[in-house]
């Protein structure tokens, strides 16, 4: 019994270690090419520059790369242990698949632990940091000076977006303020787009569908354009001396620290405890996906590897596009879209756990 633990231990660790290289590799790959590919081209990249963002792209990939590698080496190694009536075989002597399974899934606990910490701790700090040294060498689009989701400050102005997509803004508000400090004019805006204007170094706004108003010798006045600006708000290099930290880059205690701040202000927590949510429960993935890997395997009972490949990222593709859907209702509060970021754990443990259980059973 323990020379088959050991046997199905060997084979599980080393497959993940190989799966789990190639999806980093991957995820690595696209990371940079989505964000430095233009400057790697034109050689403005130092190799120093590159292997320190791969260093610090490394954790934050690994969040994702270990649940599918996971999953990757379960479906492979009980394939062949089925294909090849191993599985049979020890059956026949008496040794229940619970039994039998035991290590792999100590094996899962264990990588689920890993990236608990990783994803609450490790990977949130290295992302800030990369993003960090990309702004600072001004890798980054105008929009890396916008905080999405709260408010950023120019010179008489203060600026709240909702959401940022590339250098387009989305339910933006900006307050103008005069010397005193005292509120001037207030606009919302369905959208803007933002650039840099390469002469004046400004940033420059130029917003579409305007509401909004102002006061005017102590008049009030509303106002309503289809696009006004461009309007420029200060310049980049007296801006870009801290770069804030988007949600996603925050540990477990800063989101908690946002959603305590949040309810103290009597404002929206719902983005940062969806946020926080989500990094909990990724971290439960390779349970999930080894509760579930283990019987599917056995039953497809094939040894191909393309086949547990393909398995694997079809069952990975559901697994986060549930969790896509649920951050899709982030903006519905009333849904409580941050206990929806649990039904993909509940849905694969649930199913692997059943499934076990029949299988253990002989039914």
């Amino acid at each position: 019994m323990k020379t088959l633990h050991l046997y199905l231990a060997r084979q599980t660790l080393a497959t993940l270690l190989m799966t789990v290289l190639v999806f980093t590799f991957v995820l690595l790959l696209g990371n940079l090419l989505k964000e430095i590919a233009a400057l790697m081209a034109s050689g403005q990249v130092s190799p120093g520059f590159l292997f320190k963002a791969i260093g610090l792209l490394i954790p934050f990939v690994l969040v994702y790369s270990l649940p599918m590698g996971m999953l990757t080496s379960t479906l492979l190694v009980f394939g062949r242990f089925s294909a090849d009536q191993e599985l049979t075989a020890a059956r026949a002597g008496g040794i229940s698949l619970l039994s039998l399974t035991a290590p792999v899934l100590l094996i899962g606990i264990v990588m689920s632990m890993l990236c608990g910490w990783i994803n609450l701790q490790i990977g949130p700090q290295c992302r800030a940091a990369y993003k960090t040294m990309i702004f600072e060498y001004g890798l980054e689009r105008a929009s890396a000076l916008i905080q999405e989701k709260g408010y950023t400050d120019f010179p008489g102005y203060r600026v709240y977006v909702d959401r940022v997509d590339g250098n387009s803004l989305h339910d933006v508000t900006i307050y103008k303020y005069d010397e005193s400090q005292k509120l001037r004019m207030r606009m919302n805006a369905e959208q803007a787009a933002l650039e840099v204007n390469p002469d004046t170094k400004q940033i420059m706004l130029t917003l579409k569908t305007v509401d909004g108003f102002e006061f005017n010798q102590g008049k009030e006045r509303t106002f309503v354009y289809s696009k006004y600006g461009p309007m420029a708000l200060g310049e980049k290099e007296k801006i870009n001396t801290q770069r804030s930290a988007k949600l996603k880059e925050m540990s477990f205690s800063k989101l908690r620290q946002r959603i305590a701040e949040a309810k103290q202000h009597g404002t929206d927590a719902t983005p940062a405890r969806v946020q926080l949510h989500q990094k909990v429960a990724l971290s439960f993935a390779c349970i999930g996906f080894t509760l579930i890997g283990i019987p599917l395997a056995i039953r497809g009972n094939r040894r191909e590897t393309n086949i547990g490949i393909a398995f694997a990222l079809g069952l990975v593709a559901i697994y986060y596009g549930l969790i896509i859907l649920a951050q899709a209702l982030e903006s519905s509060p009333s849904l409580s879209p941050h206990l929806w970021m649990w039904l993909p754990n509940f849905l694969f443990q649930g199913i692997g756990c059943v499934l076990l259980w029949k299988m253990n059973r002989g039914i």
